[in-house]
């Protein structure tokens, strides 16, 4: 996905193997990043404590290939600009996404 122009971080490469959700989400945050993820525990930490940034995208998709994630971020992601920026979860499926403007209430 750097191929076409995304700035994209492992956390792993700024952040100790041991950082927790929290620490991610605040990293994101100050940085203006936006979270990429399977694991359903960030989901609830930005419903449960308010967050309106970062936004956060989460794969549920029915592979977690590498190869089939990037590939539907690739899809979809033109079409998610502009409310990334605004602050949102999205969750992306196989055969859709939706997303809810945070704060989620």
């Amino acid at each position: 996905m750097q191929k076409q122009g995304y700035d994209i971080i492992r956390v792993t490469e700024v952040l100790p193997t041991t950082a927790t959700d929290t620490e991610i989400l605040e990293l994101a945050r100050v940085e203006n990043r936006i979270v990429l993820t399977q694991d359903l525990d960030f989901s609830a930490l930005v419903a449960l404590g308010g967050y309106v940034q970062p936004s956060l995208i989460t794969l549920r998709l029915s592979s977690a290939h590498p190869d089939l994630g990037s590939q539907r971020l690739l899809e979809v992601l033109p079409q998610l600009e502009q409310v990334l920026v605004e602050g949102v979860a999205i969750t992306i499926e196989d055969n859709g996404m939706r997303y809810r403007k945070l704060p989620i209430r």
